[in-house]
């Protein structure tokens, strides 16, 4: 082990590069443990040592060890526990698939790159722990009480900061509601919707069946609205449109482009002008990797535009925690549905999310898992050039999926051949309203988020296969 961590020393100085600042030492730290754990010098199950003893054998501040530490829990590289200190974590290496190797047929998937889901084994499980202890320690006596319609005053009060911070919402804790997810969210507004005597809402050519299902269960129709190279057509809504659109404008869900700016401001123009409202699903706003996400579109109308976020993309759906920024017009109707509809989440997962923004930890988690993100969608595009170059990834960089243009006519095949391959992919034309006036592409929606860490090569290598 003395060895192992003088070499780590050796390339400590290298990684550096110089750098002699705290940040500089402390990602170069982070650096050479990752670079000992990928090339096996740091076995999975190794204890290293504690933050005290490497500072002292390093000659670094024992503050950036402890960071580099947390970065490496949070990338999945490292575990800590109570009692066990920190160890490389157990990573089960995918071998190269070779020709001669038989493939499975038929049964349950290997590999699931179905879009929409964030890699479940991330989940920064020690921290998410230290968030809830503190939160369970602080939480006063009437959190154990019946809850508030709104949620948790503590869990808007940090959601509105961080969304003014991160995503550019005018939000106040008095017009945030706490839901147990998106489509809770969407529930409510479909049925505060109908109420106003709205007999449809607007909708984009592209995106999720069980959205359409929700509004239609509220007594509502859905109109799809037009789409090509700028996004989604918002020309389309005028004074004989649905008075309410639902739209993903900062990341087009599935096609992964972003709404033209004239079109974002076209669309809040229309809202003003004919008393309309906007339905903005900024389901993962947080995660762009070529440049500063775009702002969310409420910050132009908050008066006229519904923030819906969720943490489902950045942290897990199993938490069922989203939530509303409304427009002062709205609140009351909405929180009357939500009185009357009687489900609440649990107060002690709102303080414990609260703690965990408020402490930093879900900060870095995002940092962490951005980084994860991106250097799975690289691989992608760079796998898909040298094997399949007539299969290109589309979109933007952003995101937990890519959709890969296919040549014409052969979606449904592929798609046939990667479950047989036991692969879970999903063709375009899933994700395509019934009613869409949009031209027939080929195309699969590869979920690169999904996978463990551990299977993300062996996935990317299936991919490959099937398509190229």
């Amino acid at each position: 082990m003395g060895e192992t961590w003088a070499t780590l020393g050796v390339d400590l100085h290298l990684e550096t590069g110089g750098d002699a600042s705290r940040h500089g030492v402390r990602k170069g730290l982070t650096d050479a443990l990752r670079a000992a754990v990928r090339s096996g010098r740091l076995t999975p199950g190794t204890r290293l040592p504690s933050s005290r003893s490497l500072a002292v054998d390093l000659g670094i501040a024992r503050n950036t060890v402890a960071d580099a530490y947390a970065d490496l829990v949070a990338e999945g590289w490292l575990t800590a526990r109570q009692g066990s200190g920190t160890r490389v974590a157990e990573r089960v290496v995918t071998p190269p698939v070779r020709p001669a190797t038989p493939r499975r047929r038929g049964g349950a998937p290997e590999y699931d790159l179905g879009p929409g889901a964030p890699d479940l084994t991330s989940f920064p499980r020690s921290e998410w722990l230290k968030a809830a202890r503190r939160a369970m320690a602080a939480a006063p006596n009437d959190a154990l009480g019946y809850p508030d319609p709104r949620g948790r005053i503590e869990l808007r009060t940090v959601l509105a900061a961080y969304l003014a911070r991160a995503r550019g919402v005018h939000a106040d804790p008095g017009r945030i509601v706490v839901t147990a997810g998106f489509l809770h969210a969407l529930a409510l507004l479909g049925r505060v919707l109908r109420a106003r005597g709205l007999p449809e809402v607007a909708v984009e050519s592209y995106g999720l069946n069980i959205h359409w299902n929700l509004l239609h269960r509220a007594g509502l129709r859905t109109t799809p609205l037009g789409f090509d190279a700028l996004g989604t057509d918002v020309a389309g809504l005028g004074p004989d449109s649905p008075k309410a659109v639902l739209l993903t404008p900062a990341h087009q869900f599935p096609m992964g482009v972003p709404l033209h700016p004239d079109r974002r401001a076209a669309a809040v123009d229309w809202a003003r002008r004919e008393g309309g409202v906007i339905l903005e699903d900024d389901y993962d706003g947080e995660f762009r990797y070529d440049r500063q996400p775009v702002g969310a579109l409420q910050g132009l109308d908050p008066e006229r535009v519904v923030y819906l976020g969720t943490a489902s993309k950045s942290l897990a759906p199993g938490l069922r925690l989203g939530w509303m920024v409304l427009p002062s017009g709205l609140q009351d109707e909405v929180l009357d549905e939500r009185h009357a509809a009687g489900a609440y989440g649990s107060a002690l997962d709102q303080l414990t999310l609260a703690e965990f923004i408020e402490s930093g930890a879900y900060d870095r988690h995002v940092r962490a898992a951005r980084l994860r993100y991106r250097r799975r969608r690289d691989q992608l595009v760079a796998a898909l050039a040298a094997r399949a170059p007539e299969v290109r990834a589309t979109g933007i960089a952003a995101g937990l999926h890519a959709v890969l243009e296919l040549p014409p006519g052969t979606e449904q095949s592929i798609v046939q051949a990667a479950n047989w391959e036991r692969l879970a992919v999903h063709g375009l034309s899933g994700f395509r309203h019934p009613e869409a006036a949009v031209r027939q592409r080929d195309a699969l929606v590869v979920g690169y988020g999904t996978p463990a860490e551990h299977a993300w090569a062996g996935a990317l290598e299936a991919l490959c296969r099937v398509v190229g």
